[in-house]
């Protein structure tokens, strides 16, 4: 059997996805062949699989940590929210359906035979398989029928380090009362831990080490200080989205933070930009005056976000700035959002059947049970760069606008852009990780100083000083003794 290990948090946020990404370019540099694995996940940030799937972002990082293609397997079950109670249910890369909270309880217990083949195949010609659980095993309102902790781990019979997160506070209570609260099974399943985001001076948390080891009975393997490059990671939640304070001299772009706003990783070249301040609109805020673009992100829910635009009066704020000559630019539902029209005749996304665009371009969008999941490359209309990128869209667009498409690619003409280059958009996720159609965009705005060199660089770089972090800090040794004596 493959060497395998999971780390569970204390909670929501603790760094999980990130431990797992560091320890996996961590054993990979070691020449290891490592795979990461999430039985489930819940995100609207996904991305294509070489199978024409999909499957959590944050797996795709831990995939690139890992130096291995991204396959389905790596994120078996994927949630993508639509309501407050609801979600599509992404099976091994496919749509299997929509759920209520209430359903998906009840699909679990089949869903773990899925999980369990999913970590069987994972596991084939790997050296180690590293899983990253959701949430906290603490949760004991969600322990029946559970795939994502415990459950899998029990059913899997893998061993598990508990990660508690020091900079949010109460460390010692979030890894003692998890513990306190595991069955007695799970206990002894439970190894070690390991404490993340420290600051300051490590040395005044022997004490801290002290009783978590003596309440516990838990090997520590690390302390590890707060990793001040995480930023140039792309970030698995929306939520972790800051903006990019303004300063003099800088391009400004506003972007709506939708409600169901989906694979905002578009956005991590912008923020990584040197002279770009990007703003994040939150809900009840209007759109800041004076911005160079207004960029409409992509959504799991693209007729009701369209409702959530008009209720903010951002439509207004968009349709404003276009008078004043500002540009507006729409990645995939946002693309759909320039249109005159959105049909949603199968109920697809959710209740609403049709609704208004924004009326910028001269098309019109229906949606449809086909889902678009494939990489592309081809060029920009716009710029004249070469670019690259995926689809992950269902609905086609009709109409006179698509006469003047933005990007030519390898699937055909893709996207629309106004007569006078003002207003554009397209389905194409990660455009803006196309250096070259990067800078020609951004120098229409202004002429900068600096500039990002090369985005993939950046994210490369940042995930080999991650891993010689957790060389330094965690005792990446006993981790991987814990590893292959599970088997």
């Amino acid at each position: 059997m493959t060497a395998a290990l999971m780390l569970q948090g204390t909670g929501s946020d603790v760094g999980k996805s990130l431990l797992v990404a560091g320890l996996a370019r961590a054993c990979s540099n070691r020449g290891l062949i490592v795979r990461p694995f999430k039985p489930q996940n819940m995100s609207n940030n996904a991305a294509v699989t070489i199978e024409g799937g999909e499957i959590g972002r944050a797996q795709a990082l831990q995939a690139r940590a890992a130096r291995t293609p991204l396959r389905n397997d790596m994120n078996p079950v994927l949630l993508k929210p639509q309501t407050e109670t609801g979600a599509q249910v992404i099976v091994q890369g496919k749509i299997h359906g929509n759920a209520t909270a209430r359903q998906y309880q009840a699909m679990k217990p089949a869903l773990l035979c899925r999980v369990l083949e999913s970590f069987a195949r994972i596991g084939e010609g790997a050296d180690l398989v590293l899983i990253e659980g959701a949430g906290s095993p603490a949760e004991l309102n969600l322990r029946a029928h559970d795939i994502a902790n415990m459950g899998f781990a029990e059913a899997a019979d893998v061993p598990v380090i508990l990660a508690g997160d020091i900079d949010r506070g109460g460390i010692i209570a979030q890894i003692v009362g998890t513990h306190m609260l595991l069955s007695p099974s799970e206990q002894r399943r439970t190894k070690g831990y390991l404490v993340n985001k420290f600051r300051g001076d490590l040395s005044l948390f022997d004490a801290g080490l002290a009783i978590i080891s003596e309440k516990t009975g838990l090997e520590s393997f690390g302390v590890l200080p707060f990793f001040a490059d995480a930023h140039k990671l792309p970030p698995e939640d929306a939520f972790s989205i800051t903006s990019r304070p303004a300063r003099e001299g800088v391009i400004n772009i506003a972007v709506p933070v939708l409600s169901r706003i989906a694979n905002f990783d578009d956005l991590d070249p912008l923020l990584a930009e040197p002279g770009v301040a990007v703003h994040m609109v939150r809900a009840g805020e209007t759109i800041p005056h004076s911005m160079d673009v207004i960029l409409l992100p992509g959504s799991k829910t693209t007729l009701a976000d369209m409702e959530f635009v008009r209720a903010q009066g951002w439509d207004i704020d968009i349709h404003a700035h276009v008078r004043q000559g500002g540009t507006v630019f729409g990645l995939c539902a946002g693309y759909q959002m320039l249109g005159r029209r959105l049909r949603d005749p199968g109920g697809i996304e959710g209740p609403i059947r049709e609704i208004d665009g924004l009326g910028l371009l001269d098309f019109d969008t229906e949606l449809g049970p086909d889902k678009k999941l494939v990489e592309e490359h081809g060029t920009d209309h716009l710029t004249g760069a070469a670019i690259s990128g995926y689809h992950m869209h269902v609905g086609r667009c009709d109409g006179a606008a698509l006469n003047r498409p933005m990007f030519t690619l390898t699937s055909g003409p893709d996207g629309a852009i106004s007569a006078n280059s003002r207003i554009m958009g397209g389905y194409l996720h990660g455009i803006f990780s196309s250096d070259e159609f990067r800078y020609n965009f951004l120098n229409r705005f202004k002429i900068r100083k600096e500039k990002l060199d090369n985005f993939e660089i950046v994210v490369e770089g940042t995930l080999d000083k991650l891993a010689e972090h957790m060389e330094q800090y965690l005792n990446i040794d006993a981790l991987l003794e814990v590893a292959e004596n599970a088997n």
